[in-house]
């Protein structure tokens, strides 16, 4: 089958197509516009270096605290590559290959913008990177997120000039012999290309979009457990209709609510008669919590994808104006705030849906205690729901503020970072920890279903469960957990919901 041809520079990255991207075939190809707008800044540019009488930020002097130190003509590349090479500080676990591919992406976006200053055969060669599947190693830790996101960013670049390691064809090598390989020239970097590389926000646009994207399914994945957990519980419907709603008429509200009664739309259980009057706020307040997070989710997007079509770099090229400007857009608060925001908003889904667990198993509304027939001597579902508690519970710790702190740097030049990326690396374990609870709940809601058998639940529901049971029987004494936990995780995160 063909590679799909997407033209970069041709129009506005959106998270729809981004998420087509990392699961698609897709050759990247530079539009004919970015090409012209790439040229026509880098013209200026050198121009102006030849012409000005006066320092240019990065460009014909040091960087941060150096930046009254004034560099030779003759030097401009050798500062480029020395800013690639000593900025490449990233340390830590290797990044997720799919966020490094939409770092690339992201980076090769902005710059396409054409108010970078960098040649075309460096955008170009960006995504050669990506279209042969060359990765270069970045790790997770050593951003400020201000300044942009320069150690790991400097990793990502060192291909460019044949130093640093890339992940290809399964192994990681030398980015010297990948090139080599490749038959892919190294870049000769010409004055603010290092510079431009660097700064910007693209390790953390892009733990942010990988983020958003799982949050996105995440939102989707806690209805359906909200649902079941609420019909195995014989939970009422009634939280679920619609004028409740729309007389307080928050969009996520509104939405979960009405997925809420599509999910359970044909229960048998839910038409069953109810002796309680109401259920408690796990239940009965979903579309409350969960609508929030949603409403969450649909703002950290707004922001995200501003960020992802913006020129996050510096100094800042105006040809058209004749202007080289100085300024802050590689600072990450915009994202840091959001980012954290987004934690909260993730978490809350967690830690409803371990108070449903915990509901199930306390031997309520006709179910056994800990979902096992003969407990006592089977513990049954007892310690999954610990299980659950302490992945909630570090979930909280994900939850602190990293914008709330700052850094100075570069000997007190930057003296106000964002620790955006400390926001955005710590999105990751967050969303895994929720993929594991929601595995958790799928298995308790499933289980405790068993107890209201014949009784059906909802179409949508059923065919959920029958696709759990291929894999993942009903326990009638204890079984060893772990292995239950890892493949109802597993199916959390491969089924069609």
């Amino acid at each position: 089958m063909a590679k799909k041809i997407y033209e970069v520079g041709a129009q506005d990255l959106t998270l729809d197509f981004l998420e087509e991207f990392l699961h698609g075939d897709f050759e990247l190809r530079l539009s004919d516009a970015a090409v012209k707008r790439i040229e026509h800044c880098r013209n200026y540019l050198d121009n102006k270096v030849k012409e000005s009488d006066r320092p240019l930020y990065g460009i014909t002097t040091g960087f941060g605290s150096l930046c009254n130190r004034s560099i030779s003509a003759d030097e401009l590349t050798r500062l480029q590559e020395n800013l690639v090479k000593s900025h490449s500080c990233s340390c830590g676990n290797e990044v997720n290959p799919d966020i490094v591919r939409l770092m690339l992406l992201l980076k090769a976006h902005a710059l396409s913008i054409g108010n970078s200053g960098v040649q075309v055969v460096t955008v170009q060669r960006i995504l050669d990177f990506l279209n042969a599947g060359a990765l270069p190693v970045v790790y997770d830790r050593g951003s400020l997120g201000a300044s942009g996101d320069l150690a790991p960013l400097a990793n990502l670049f060192l291909p460019l000039i044949g130093e640093g390691e890339m992940n290809y064809k399964g192994s990681k090598r030398p980015s010297c012999e990948v090139l080599a390989e490749l038959k892919l020239d190294t870049v000769t970097l010409k004055s603010k290309e290092g510079l431009a590389l660097l700064n910007g926000t693209q390790f953390m646009s892009s733990h942010g979009v990988y983020a958003l994207l799982k949050a996105r399914r995440l939102m989707n994945i806690a209805d359906y457990m909200g649902a079941l957990s609420l019909d195995a519980f014989d939970g009422l419907v009634a939280p679920f209709d619609d004028r409740l709603h729309t007389i307080r008429p928050h969009k996520g509200q509104l939405t979960v609510a009405r997925h809420m009664r599509e999910l359970l739309e044909g229960s048998e259980q839910v038409a069953k008669p109810k002796k309680q009057v109401q259920d408690p706020y796990s239940f009965r307040c979903i579309p409350q919590v969960h609508g929030a997070s949603r409403d969450a989710i649909d703002y950290v997007s707004s922001v995200v994808v501003t960020e992802i079509n913006s020129v996050t770099d510096n100094p800042t090229v105006f040809p058209d104006d004749d202007m080289v400007v100085s300024g802050g857009n590689f600072h990450g608060q915009p994202l840091a705030l959001v980012y954290d925001f987004l934690a909260i908003a993730l978490a809350e889904l967690g830690n409803i849906s371990e108070r449903r667990v915990a509901q199930l198993i306390l031997g309520l509304r006709d179910l056994p205690e800990f979902l096992v027939a003969n407990p006592g001597l089977n513990s049954g579902f007892m310690i999954p729901q610990y299980a659950a508690a302490a992945m909630v519970s570090q979930n909280k710790m994900y939850c602190h503020s990293a914008a709330s702190d700052s850094i100075v740097s570069s000997n007190g030049q930057e003296d106000h970072v964002s620790m955006g990326a400390n926001a955005a690396t710590k999105l990751i374990p967050l969303i895994e920890n929720i993929e594991r609870i929601f595995g958790i709940e799928l298995l308790n809601a499933a289980q405790a279903f068993e107890f209201r058998r014949p009784t059906r639940t909802s179409p949508k529901l059923e065919a959920m469960l029958a696709a759990l049971r291929i894999n993942v029987p009903r326990v009638e004494d204890d079984v060893v957990m772990y292995r239950q936990i890892q493949l109802a995780t597993d199916f959390i995160r491969t089924y069609a919901f």
